[in-house]
Order: structure tokens, then C-alpha cells, then sequence
């Protein structure tokens, strides 16, 4: 897919954001993990989405569509001990299939192509509970092990590492204790839908999480909420190209370290229960002074500022007067972007693979832009609006990835985005 940008258009209007897709692989995950019907409203149907629907339907489980966003999952038996490759490579979110495999099947065999360390820590909490975890040539046998109590300790706050501790805790566990837990919103979501389904689970929205198992999960129905990334990233564009835009279906308590963040460089929000609104900005100046830069930006784990906002913050700091550190705490090389918006005219210095320092106010100007990371495709898309004339982002199929409909959502709020 290419994507023909004019930036400097300005955005108006009511957008909503899709379901969140990492909230979405989650809960299937989570519904074949009992026979009884699981129903699922507001799912994304993004590349991550669907190739975990392949997957899930390869093992078994019933897929039904009731209307363009509610899907009823019924997964009677399943059939398959194998996860290859070909599965999880669209999408790693698909290795949430493992819990309910071993909780149903026993035993997993997780066949992979890329380096073990990637999942290190998913396997070493497997590990923990006393589950039979052994490599074999290019794949991991894993094999399922009850346990009355265990606690554990995860070496990184692992949303997909989290994720598998919980689901497997759920069936196979009377009680679990999880330290250093991922809370982020998708990790919330599945405590929600776990609880309904029978399990009792303390310590939501925290790094420490207590859950008691069942031994049967009952039928459940949930509603995705909206994906706060994709929110955020609506929102800083729409600032940047000077627009007013009402974003609707969201939740507040999501936003309000996004919010602290975006303030620092120069964009005000003004954020309710279950909106955001985002009013017309003439200019950006960064809001508080620090000792070596003007200001200081940092991922952290949740409730911290998200990782996956790092390139919409880059962009928003090109257009801000002052400069930033950009510091991109948990993932090396997710920086590498800043090259594309230097061709675009920023004045950025990358530090190394976790830092950057950005001046502004720098003007963009539109360019060609190949192959967009999965991450940082929105980011672009941003810098794009903003820019001067017109670029050509080419891949950008990429970045349905994890948010649906997004490119048709921005031309509703007359964006200049041409699709070939």
C-alpha cells in the first residue's frame, strides 16, 4: 500500500478509535480456554487480529461474526499441539495461544524462527510455575504441570509474558502470585473478562497480581475498550495540523500520563470520563525547563508514558520551541525512525539506540518514506500531516497492523490521504 499525504491540512471533526488490538488477542486467547461460548463486541479487525483468528480457527475453535465488530468464540475441543512459525509470524501477540494449548492439550510446541532470548522472559515464568519447558532444535516443548501456589517473580514487565502467566494461572493453578506484572489497559481487560469467566483475581491495575484458578470457566461477554494508542495518536495530530477534533468512546483514567506528556511539549487536552478534546493550537513551546535540555521525555512501563508513543512524542518535539530528550528507556533500536524525519528536515542527533535529541521548531517538508516500522507507522503518518507538500509513504500497510480503519477514520476528518 502507498499512501500520498498533503500535509498542513487541518483535522475536524468526531473520530472514535477502534477496539484495542493487544486488548483483542488477549481475550481469544482467554476464550479457549473453556468450551463454553465467549462473546467479544467492539473487535478490531486489524492484521493482528486476523492472524490470530487463523490461528485460534486452526486449532479448533469456532469463529462467528454476528455483525462487523462482535465475534462469538466457541471452542468445543481443540486439535492442534503446534504453534509454527508461519503463525506467530505475522503477529507475536499469537503466542498467547500456548495457555490455553497447555491448559486444554497438556503440552505445546511453540516452532519459531527468530531468537529465543526474544521470549526469554515468557519462558522463564512458564518455568517458575513448574511447567516442563525444554528447547528442541528450532523449537520449545513445552509441557503442563498443576501447581496448588506459586509465586513468581517476572525479570521485565512483559505485557505477552503477563498475559500467559494469567491465562494459565486461570485453569491450571489454585493460586498464583505475579510480581513485576504489566498493568497496562489490555492487561486490565483480561482481568475483567477472566473475572467474569469465574476466576478471582486481585490487584487489577497493579504490578502485583493474586489469582485464584478455576477449575471450569463459564460463558462470558465482554465490549473492547478503545485503544489508547491510537486515541493519543489521533489526538497529537490533530494538533499539530492546527485542527479541532472531539475523540470519542475512549477512557480518561487511560489518558492522564499521555496527557502530562503531551503538555510538556506544548499540546493542551482536554480530557473527560469517556472523551478527549482537543482545541486549536497556534504553537508549541515546551511547558517546563530542565537542567540540560528543555524537556525530558521517557518511556516507561505503564502507567508510565507507553513505548509505542515514542515516534508520535519525536514528531510532536520537531514542532515544539525548544529542545527535547527523547529517551527511549525499554527497547533498543526503536529510535532507528528518527532517520526518515531527518529527511524530512528535523534537526535531531541520535544519541545511541535509546536516545535522542531533538531542536525545534523545525518545519517538515513532504518526502518519500519506505517501509514504515509497525510502531512507529503512525508516527510517520503524523509527520507526514504536518509536513509541507506532499510524501509518499510506501508499505504503510503496516500500520493496520494494530489499528483498524485508521487511514478512512483520518480522510473523515479531511485528511489528504490518497490510497494506491
Amino acid at each position: 500500500m502507498l499512501l500520498r499525504v498533503e500535509g498542513r491540512q487541518p483535522l475536524t471533526g468526531t473520530y472514535r478509535p477502534s477496539g484495542s488490538a493487544n486488548a483483542a488477542l488477549a481475550l481469544i486467547a482467554a476464550a479457549l480456554l473453556t468450551e463454553q461460548p465467549v462473546t467479544l463486541h467492539n473487535v478490531p479487525k486489524t492484521t493482528s487480529t486476523h492472524a490470530m483468528i487463523s490461528a485460534a480457527e486452526k486449532m479448533g475453535a469456532a469463529m462467528t461474526w454476528t455483525d462487523d465488530s462482535t465475534l462469538t468464540i466457541k471452542a468445543d475441543q481443540l486439535t492442534r499441539r503446534i504453534l509454527s512459525h508461519e503463525d506467530t509470524d505475522v503477529s507475536l501477540g499469537v503466542l498467547l495461544l500456548v495457555a490455553p494449548l497447555l491448559v486444554r492439550r497438556q503440552h505445546a510446541r511453540l516452532e519459531v524462527d527468530f531468537p529465543l532470548n526474544r521470549i526469554r522472559p515468557h519462558l522463564e515464568a512458564m518455568r517458575d510455575l513448574g511447567l516442563d519447558v525444554v528447547n528442541k532444535d528450532d523449537a520449545v516443548e513445552i509441557t503442563a504441570a498443576a501447581w496448588d501456589k506459586r509465586d513468581i517473580v517476572l525479570t521485565q514487565a512483559s505485557v505477552t509474558a503477563t498475559a500467559i502467566i494469567m491465562l494459565l494461572a486461570a485453569r491450571l493453578g489454585k493460586e498464583t502470585t505475579i510480581y513485576n506484572a504489566a498493568c497496562e489497559p489490555h492487561i486490565q481487560e483480561l482481568t475483567h473478562l477472566l473475572t467474569l469467566m469465574g476466576v478471582r483475581i486481585e490487584g487489577s491495575g497493579s504490578n502485583l497480581l493474586k489469582i485464584y484458578g478455576a477449575q471450569e470457566l463459564t460463558s462470558a461477554e465482554v465490549t473492547i475498550c478503545a485503544d489508547h494508542i491510537e486515541a493519543a495518536s489521533i489526538a497529537a495530530i490533530a494538533a499539530l495540523t492546527g485542527g479541532r477534533v472531539q475523540i470519542d468512546g475512549i477512557r480518561g483514567r487511560d489518558m492522564r500520563a499521555i496527557a502530562k506528556i503531551y503538555w510538556r511539549l506544548g499540546i493542551q487536552l482536554d480530557i473527560d470520563a469517556d472523551a478527549i478534546f482537543v482545541p486549536r493550537h497556534e504553537s508549541f513551546s515546551i511547558s517546563n525547563r530542565e537542567e540540560d535540555v528543555d524537556s525530558s521525555i521517557e518511556t516507561a512501563p505503564w502507567p508510565g508514558f507507553p513505548s509505542d508513543l515514542i515516534a508520535v512524542a519525536t514528531v510532536i518535539a520537531t514542532q515544539a520551541r525548544g529542545t527535547s530528550l527523547i529517551h527511549e528507556k525499554l527497547f533498543a533500536n526503536r529510535l532507528l525512525f528518527v532517520d526518515k524525519l531527518k529527511a524530512m528536515g528535523a534537526q535531531i542527533v541520535l544519541c545511541d539506540p535509546h536516545r535522542a535529541i531533538v531542536v525545534g521548531t523545525t518545519p517538515l517538508r513532504g518526502v518519500y518514506m519506505d517501509t514504515p516500522d509497525v510502531r512507529a507507522g503512525l508516527g510517520l503518518l503524523a509527520a507526514a500531516l504536518v509536513a509541507d507538500g506532499t510524501s509518499n509513504i510506501d508499505n504503510a500497510q503496516v500500520i493496520e497492523h494494530g489499528f483498524a480503519g485508521v487511514i478512512g477514520k483520518l480522510q473523515a476528518l479531511n485528511a489528504k490521504i490518497t490510497v494506491e
